[in-house]
């Protein structure tokens, strides 16, 4: 196997490889924008161009592009978050062992997989080995890339260690031999001192002739059918997809978060405010990450269904509620970013959603 082709962000694949020919791309960047628009096969892709061996970049046809499509290159190196260690301190061979396992099973799906669960992290032992493998010499390109996807999972509490301050000085002054690409769907919920020293680029969502496309890449659909929603019609992909397809490889936790994204909805419109009170301390109290973001993503999609059929039946008045509420989730959206308690937020929402949709 190998990834999926990156579809749609032409402006932004253009300004990149301008970026790059010039001289001036920086070399910390942080990719961020909605979940599931492509960010880290954008990373992966930038990774690509900077380790190919010809011009105009990426070539496809290369040996360095060959090894990057595949994730075997050895200076295009991928992290994201996995769970945390059994071992306190492990070993850094078992840590590049675990990522080498997880890219594998990945990449038997052409690089599409859905959102890690909130109890899993990127731990001092990772951050450890990016420190260590950036000290080593370029294998085969001029220079090593580091793509670290969802790096808001970073653990704050272990990083006042020697090797996260080493991690810090690497993006504030990377070596001319070093890319480091971080992304993130919150960046608000990145570490302060992390995210001032990468230089921010948003990633839009792609555009439904892009999502098309997508969507008819026999990798893509050989991934559905493993990881993705129960069999639907392409129209019904479209519309589940919206902008960001690669929220359809959700799996179980995104039937999860559908389920208590309609629970809220019904809360929202209950006469009693009990019942708001209810759902929302059902939330959970953990920080505002992963499932949570989950949850309010999915409500945007109900309430773009909702929003939809209103329109359908000439009912204007409820549409404009609908979309009135979807504005509200965004809100919340900006909220959860900031490390806020979620059921505060949620509370704060329902009760904005109990007079948006009345």
């Amino acid at each position: 196997m190998r990834l999926v082709d990156l579809y749609g962000h032409e402006d932004l694949k253009l300004r990149l490889s301008s970026a790059a020919s010039s001289g001036t791309l920086p070399g910390s960047l942080l990719f961020h924008g909605p979940r599931g628009v492509g960010k880290q096969r954008l990373a992966l892709w930038l990774g690509q161009l900077l380790v190919c061996e010809n011009t105009p970049a990426p070539c496809g046809h290369c040996r360095s592009c060959q090894y990057a499509v595949n994730l075997t290159h050895p200076d295009l190196h991928w992290y994201f978050p996995r769970p945390r260690p059994k071992d306190a301190d492990p070993d850094l061979e078992d840590v590049r062992d675990d990522y080498r396992d997880a890219i594998a099973e990945r990449l038997a799906n052409g690089g599409l997989y859905p959102s890690p669960p909130g109890n899993e992290g990127i731990f001092v032992a990772t951050v450890r080995a990016i420190v260590r493998e950036a000290s080593v010499t370029p294998a085969m390109a001029r220079r090593k890339i580091f793509v670290i996807g969802d790096a808001e999972r970073m653990v704050s509490q272990e990083g006042a260690d020697q090797a996260a301050n080493a991690f810090l000085k690497m993006l504030e002054e990377p070596s001319d031999k070093t890319t480091i690409i971080l992304t993130s769907s919150e960046p608000g919920a990145l570490l302060p001192t992390v995210r001032s020293r990468a230089v921010a680029v948003r990633v839009p969502g792609i555009s439904e002739s892009a999502v098309r496309q997508f969507l008819s890449d026999p990798v893509v659909s050989t991934a559905l059918d493993k990881t993705g929603p129960q069999k639907k019609t392409l129209n019904e992909l479209l519309q589940l997809a919206g902008s960001a397809p690669g929220t359809l490889f959700g799996g179980e936790a995104r039937g999860k978060a559908m389920a208590s994204a309609r629970r809220l909805i019904d809360a929202a419109i209950a006469p009693h405010s009990s019942s708001r009170h209810a759902a929302a301390m059902g939330v959970g109290a953990s920080g505002a990450r992963g499932s949570f973001t989950d949850i309010l993503d999915s409500l945007i999609i109900i309430l773009g269904e909702r929003m939809r059929a209103a329109l359908h039946d000439g009912n204007n008045e409820r549409a404009v509620a609908a979309s009135r509420a979807a504005d509200l989730v965004g809100l919340a959206k900006v909220r959860a970013g900031g490390n806020v308690n979620p059921q505060l937020i949620t509370a704060g929402l329902l009760h904005d959603l109990s007079s948006a949709l009345r």
